[in-house]
């Protein structure tokens, strides 16, 4: 019974041991795909500011990890096209985890750029 007990441990000994590391010195973690850093980003802005996104305008990564750019209602009114959205520059870490955000526009719903 101990053989069996002792093997076992060794073996998962001996994948965490090969297993590759990552920077903070645990074993390496598998980086998220596209989809799902977009739909974590949402989940976790939602969370911090209570914004839910409407569309993610653009997204882009990078040796430090994840930009995006998403647009959320601020401000429903009446007509719908008179509502306020605003643009949030995102920021993420390579493991898809939000470390930053800040608004950097704001604009009535039915008003198109004006480049």
């Amino acid at each position: 019974m101990s053989n069996t007990s002792n093997t076992s441990k060794s073996q998962d000994s001996q994948n965490t041991q090969d297993a590759p590391r990552n920077e903070r010195g645990g074993t390496a973690e598998k980086r998220p795909g596209t989809m799902e850093v977009l739909r974590k980003a949402g989940a976790q802005f939602a969370e911090l500011t209570g914004l839910e996104a409407e569309s993610v305008s653009s997204f882009e990564r990078s040796e430090d990890g994840w930009q995006l750019q998403v647009e959320v209602l601020e401000l429903a009114r009446v007509p719908d096209t008179m509502s306020l959205l605003a643009s949030y520059e995102v920021k993420l870490d390579p493991y898809g985890e939000l470390t930053g955000y800040r608004r950097v526009r704001r604009y009535e719903r039915g008003r198109a750029d004006a480049r």
